[in-house]
């Protein structure tokens, strides 16, 4: 279910196809977002999640995997 929702946010976001979009996909190398793009969709996972990422941990997501990760683990407290 998490995996879905951040998929489509981050297709939307970086105007790529769903089907790239996958757990192991890297955000910047593979598909193209900039920081820019990164900060944008760290607000739309805040608003759809109702959290508030942590700066420190931004860095980290890397991957749509640790996105997914880091959504699963906060929704979960």
């Amino acid at each position: 279910m998490v995996f879905e929702t951040v998929s489509k946010l981050i297709a939307d976001q970086l105007k790529v196809s769903a089907d790239k979009v996958v757990p192991e996909a890297r955000l910047v190398e593979d598909l193209g977002a900039d920081s820019a793009n990164i900060m944008v969709l760290i607000m739309d996972l805040e608003d759809e999640y109702q959290l508030q990422v942590e700066d420190s941990a931004i860095t980290e997501l890397k991957t749509v995997g640790d996105i997914v990760t880091y959504i699963e683990k906060a929704t979960s407290k």
